[in-house]
């Protein structure tokens, strides 16, 4: 049943590949040319018309050269570089299966899980070399612990929804600890218009163990985030596409939590899709002291009898 994660080579650079992840707030094309700054991060499925799978998300981030002192920062790997960006951030997400008014266990569909996470993390750019580096690591909970239930319930409440019913078939309560790295190098930069990077994002841990691999572009007015601070507009406005190769590990969502095998249903090691494709696409507005992003999201099946899914987000962001 639940094994070992994989181990996977972390190479310095696989050049035709980038990462990908629920909610990413470390990619180059969202960077805020501050080390001082909040942001809030929402997903839903409601965006690409489902309900289902990946189906709410929230995340609320601070940076703050304060967070230099964090003692967690001792666990994270700090390149030669000349900007460093340090953050906290809470972070929410749930999952459900395609009938979520049954109160029955959907066989042959995913479960409901809904997981929260206390994150931690550190982004270093080297704006010589062009490349920037950034771990993080997560603390937290799967399970009832984690109120999935409650909150897209009071949500479908208030929006006039069908009100789910299969919540108390949901994983069970298991702890959550997760550490990633990745890294991302530019390829391109013109004149402040077109960009494309590459990256690997590595992630070990009970939640999700997985290699992500693939590219970012860019396309509009942007500041190249491979700058030093200093040298920045004070207005950007562009689009932006992130296609992206998945390779599975564990995933607790689908698999049940490491060490608490008490789910009432779980989808099993040999029904888990390993290797998955996703397209993260969107436009992002930022000014002197704002940043707005709409953002879509494509990927293929997670296991065997599941089908594609997609959903939708936005990101508001402030400097301080």
């Amino acid at each position: 049943m639940k094994k070992t994660f994989l181990k996977f080579s972390f190479l310095v650079l696989l050049p035709s590949f980038l990462l990908a992840q629920k909610i990413d707030n470390m990619a180059s094309f969202r960077d805020i040319k501050s080390s001082n700054y909040f942001r809030f991060n929402y997903d839903n499925d409601y965006f690409g018309s489902t309900d289902q799978n990946y189906t709410q998300g929230y995340n609320f981030e601070l940076v703050s050269p304060t967070f230099k002192k964090n003692p967690i920062n001792y666990l994270f790997y700090k390149p030669k570089s000349n900007e460093f960006k340090y953050g906290l951030s809470i972070e929410h997400i749930g999952f459900t299966p395609d009938n979520i008014k049954s109160t029955e266990i959907q066989y042959g569909d995913r479960p409901f899980a809904a997981a929260i996470m206390l994150k931690s993390f550190s982004i270093a750019t080297d704006t010589i070399q062009k490349s920037r580096f950034t771990s993080s690591l997560n603390i937290g909970l799967i399970g009832p612990g984690a109120f999935g239930k409650e909150m897209q319930v009071a949500i479908h409440k208030a929006t006039g929804n069908t009100i789910p019913g299969g919540w108390q078939n949901q994983i069970k309560n298991d702890i959550v600890l997760n550490y990633e790295v990745s890294y991302e190098k530019q390829l391109l930069q013109l004149n402040n218009i077109v960009a494309l990077q590459s990256d690997v994002h590595v992630r070990v841990g009970t939640l999700f163990t997985n290699v992500s691999l693939g590219l970012n572009a860019t396309f509009g007015i942007i500041n190249s985030p491979f700058s030093p601070l200093k040298n920045k507009n004070k207005f950007q406005l562009y689009l932006y596409s992130q296609p992206v190769i998945n390779v599975i590990g564990y995933d607790a969502t689908l698999q049940g939590g490491l060490f608490n095998d008490k789910s009432l249903y779980t989808i099993s090691a040999d029904k888990i899709e390993r290797f998955t494709a996703q397209n993260n696409y969107g436009i992002v507005l930022q000014t002197r002291s704002m940043y707005f992003e709409y953002a879509r999201t494509m990927i293929t099946r997670e296991f065997q009898s599941g089908s594609s899914a997609k959903w939708g987000g936005i990101k508001i962001g402030f400097k301080l």
